[in-house]
């Protein structure tokens, strides 16, 4: 059933012009239309998890989808250590939490561009709200280019923004596979992608003049430049070099 879902979930995001964000494997990206983030909230020692981690692992081959994997460190004291968790993750999964009123975090969870939440294997509400987004417009157009150990990024908005926005810089490691030997998994080895090693804010950003900015970028890990609300809430623009 689930190859099932995840197949349909294929035919649902297969379709992507070659401008959309994330598609760039040169040194300049552009923002395109239908460019969507997916940040999966996840953890090695949830027996939950697997499932999302296998379909962020699609999402993350779709050229019109930025998928990034935050691993929380909630589940540690279950026996097993997450060596890709970090507080700073569980920080903004819960931040995400308060912007609703909530107090309940989950894992696995999935939030789409900063305001839709998924609980739990949901392939296809995942794959209804990547197309419903990539049909919305934003008037924030943002490109970035790499050059060395730098990443410059260019951004400007059609219309004043309603409140300044956080301007984001993510590294990510593409791929990764552990061995698990303890805690809820104990036994199985499983594959991670797109997995966030770095979660940066550069700077706010009224939308008022055009914004340019340079941050430094060292390492072969692609990069990711996020235009976002402030709570954290709707993501406005979003693009990716690897």
């Amino acid at each position: 059933m689930r190859r099932m879902m995840i197949a349909a979930l294929g035919l649902v995001l297969g379709v992507a012009g070659s401008n959309l964000a994330g598609t760039a494997r040169a040194e300049t990206a552009t923002q395109g239309p239908g460019a969507v983030v997916v940040e999966l909230y996840t953890s090695q020692g949830c027996s939950s998890c697997p499932p999302a981690d296998a379909l962020l692992s699609e999402l993350a081959e779709k050229p019109n989808v930025i998928a990034l994997a935050l691993h929380v460190d909630y589940w540690d004291y279950i026996g097993w250590k997450d060596n890709f968790g970090s507080p700073d993750y569980t920080a903004r999964q819960k931040a995400y939490a308060r912007a609703i009123g909530s107090r309940t975090i989950y894992t696995p969870q999935m939030i789409v561009e900063g305001v839709d939440r998924v609980e739990g294997f949901r392939p296809m509400q995942v794959a209804d709200l990547i197309h419903h987004h990539r049909a919305q417009t934003s008037p924030v157009s943002l490109q970035i280019q790499r050059q060395g150990g730098v990443v410059h990024i260019v951004a400007q908005s059609a219309e004043p923004l309603s409140e300044a926005a956080t301007v984001q810089l993510v590294r990510y490691r593409p791929e990764a596979t552990v061995q698990i030997r303890r805690g809820e998994n104990a036994g199985r080895t499983l594959t991670y992608h797109n997995i966030v090693t770095h979660w940066e804010t550069l700077r706010d950003w009224d939308g008022r003049s055009a914004l340019s900015l340079t941050a430094p970028a060292k390492g072969e890990q692609p990069v990711v430049v996020i235009v976002q609300r402030k709570g954290p809430g709707e993501i406005l623009a979003a693009a990716r070099v690897e």
